[in-house]
């Protein structure tokens, strides 16, 4: 017996052995997305199988098989009158099921009553990426054929929302092209960019695909794609590199190690902040700016293009916009934290020096209780004033003490730096206010400087 035969065996011996008889005709009625493992080595074509899984509020925990004939049998839990979610995932190279879809489905369903589709094209997903990407018009039809069923039995188009992971964000995408984008809404939750960055709008998710189409981008140097695809897109953290992942640019002789960093940290972060978003815990707003650059430079802190009301990552309509402010590919950045829920706030630094001599180095820490933000900022013999954008964990309002520190001593002998002032305002805000600003600062060398705020939150 070969050795991947007694790996098999073993396995099915330990589940049966491990597994209780009590609850197993329970189980057994629960469906389950396809699990291909390592058929992602294989090159060969085969005829592509796409299945549904349906969860709702009354099987929130037990997915149904679902198709076009389920509306005829009972019992079935889909509910015409209701709005569905339709969740589709992308490629999957080594032909395991994707976790995270009945996470997202409960978490959608906690929030409202709907329908929650999930497509399984698993096995269709788990060849060479370029055969998986010639395939995903194929899944696109087999979906239109399932959605033109339903409403048959009294489903409307604006009632649906797909949710489309990496390459499912085009399968979203071709879905409401075969609808001439009368689908209600499509969000691409960090759309594939290998062989799609480049292709044109009817071979890829645009705004045309359905009448508000929402993207998050958190991978676009790597397996996102880096263009707008939405009517808004957020680009968190510029939309490369995220907060707390292993940074894609350390080489390593470790095959797993890069293949980790690159997709299941910054290519799925797009999945688990948009999940995170639906608890509703506190918002995450996105800034209009023209490039990230921009952003951090505090050129862009208001939402006057959108009458004031900032996009929002989530399930609100429109992401909280009016259908009459709603653009298209229109960039929206935001800084995000590294854990769940995500969301930091925005807090603009503004720095005035007097000239000076030499160049310097002065490192800026924000603190509250246990919590701190520092910033290195380079001062330059050219330059007087300074602006960036910090990532906070808590409001401006809740800050306790902004502490300059002068660093450049390390390196070489740095003079006294006499700073002007030193403002902070929080953005975005609903309401014009006044920034924080100390004034008349001196730094010597060697030395740091120190300043407690009162806490005025609700004032």
């Amino acid at each position: 017996m070969s050795w991947e035969h007694k790996t098999v065996f073993l396995c099915v011996l330990l589940v049966y052995i491990t597994s209780p008889l009590e609850g197993a005709e329970e189980r057994e009625k629960c469906a389950e997305l396809t699990n291909t493992t390592w058929l992602g080595y294989r090159q060969q074509r085969v005829k592509l199988q796409v299945q549904y899984l349906l969860l709702t509020r009354r099987n929130m925990d037990c997915a149904q098989m679902f198709n076009q004939e389920s509306l005829t049998q009972q019992p079935s839990y889909f509910n015409t009158s209701l709005p569905t979610k339709v969740i589709i995932h992308g490629y999957r190279a080594l032909g395991s099921k994707p976790s995270w879809v009945k996470e997202l489905a409960q978490a959608l369903l906690q929030v409202q009553d709907v329908n929650v589709v999930a497509v399984d094209w698993v096995y269709g997903a788990s060849f060479a990426y370029n055969l998986v990407v010639e395939n995903y018009k194929e899944v696109a039809l087999q979906i239109s054929v399932l959605i033109n069923q339903l409403q048959k039995h009294g489903c409307q188009l604006e009632s649906f929302h797909f949710i489309g992971v990496s390459l499912g964000a085009h399968v979203a995408g071709f879905v409401g092209t075969l609808f001439e984008g009368r689908i209600g809404r499509i969000t691409g939750l960090d759309p594939a960019g290998p062989m799609f960055k480049g292709a044109d709008t009817y071979d890829r998710l645009d705004p045309s695909d359905a009448q508000f189409v929402d993207a998050i981008h958190t991978d676009s140097d790597y397996f996102g794609i880096s263009i707008p695809v939405g009517h808004v897109d957020f680009f968190l953290n510029g939309g490369k590199d995220q907060t707390g992942c292993v940074s894609s640019r350390f080489p390593t002789i470790f095959f797993f190690f890069p293949v980790y960093g690159y997709v299941i940290c910054d290519h799925m972060r797009a999945l688990h902040v948009y999940m995170s978003a639906l608890n509703g815990s506190c918002p995450l707003v996105g800034i209009p700016c023209s490039s990230y650059e921009d952003f951090l430079k505090g050129n862009c802190v208001h939402c006057d293009m959108f009458k004031g009301t900032c996009p929002t990552i989530g399930l609100s309509e429109n992401c909280g916009l009016t259908k009459s402010s709603v653009p298209k590919e229109q960039k929206l950045f935001l800084l995000t934290t590294s854990s769940p829920p995500f969301c930091a706030h925005h807090i603009l630094l503004q720095l005035v020096v007097s000239p000076l001599g030499k160049s310097a180095e002065v490192q800026v820490t924000l603190r509250s209780q246990n919590l701190k933000t520092e910033q290195s900022l380079k001062l330059q013999t050219t330059t007087t004033v300074y602006s960036t954008v910090l990532a906070h964990p808590v409001a401006l309002c809740e800050t306790e003490s902004i502490e300059l520190k002068n660093t450049g001593v390390r390196f070489y002998r740095q003079g006294d730096i006499h700073i002007k002032s030193v403002c902070l305002l929080e953005f975005p805000s609903l309401r014009r206010e006044e920034p924080l600003c100390v004034n008349n600062i001196n730094i010597r060398r060697v030395a740091s400087w120190s300043h407690d705020f009162v806490q005025v939150c609700g004032i």
